[in-house]
């Protein structure tokens, strides 16, 4: 018995990240003035950095929180966590709970759920933590935190529903 992953999910929503985050920041279309007005960010700071490995970073951090999220949206790896994660070494009764229960709730709107989920109860308490101590203002903490509220929803939705 195998538990079904498709193999681009995990990709696919790290790369999903990166759409978000270019839309939501973005001076045009997004929070990007807001954004850089509170985190007190300039045009001239913008484009220094090497950008090549901001994204190449972005998309290693990405990647790492769908491998994190893929635990929070997909029940069935409770279910592999109770035997050690080896099929091979369950007893009888395993397979025919999987036979069983072995797709339940994998649906894009329970990813989304619990990726919402996630950003609320994970992504908002860390950033308005660091943001308190920064002396951050609250347009920062939400805008921020929005992102990855949206940002985890989507990547949840990603996770559980392909």
């Amino acid at each position: 018995m195998e538990y079904p992953i498709n193999p681009i999910a995990i990709p696919l929503a790290a790369i999903a990240a990166l759409f978000i985050g270019a839309v939501w920041y973005n001076p045009k279309i997004g929070f990007g003035n807001v954004w850089m007005k509170a985190s007190g960010m300039t045009e001239e700071k913008m484009k220094s950095g090497k950008i090549a490995v901001i994204f190449g970073l972005t998309l290693v951090f990405s990647t790492l929180l769908a491998i994190l999220l893929m635990q929070f949206t997909n029940h069935q790896f409770g279910a592999f966590g109770m035997i050690g994660a080896n099929p091979e070494l369950a007893k009888p009764s395993f397979e025919v709970f999987m036979n069983d229960y072995g797709n339940a709730f994998r649906t894009f709107k329970h990813g989304a759920l619990h990726g919402a989920l996630f950003g609320v109860f994970g992504a908002l308490p860390i950033i308005g933590t660091i943001a308190l101590f920064e002396r951050k203002s609250a347009t920062y903490i939400f805008v921020n935190s929005g992102y990855w509220i949206v940002t985890t929803t989507v990547m949840g939705a990603i996770l559980c529903g392909l």
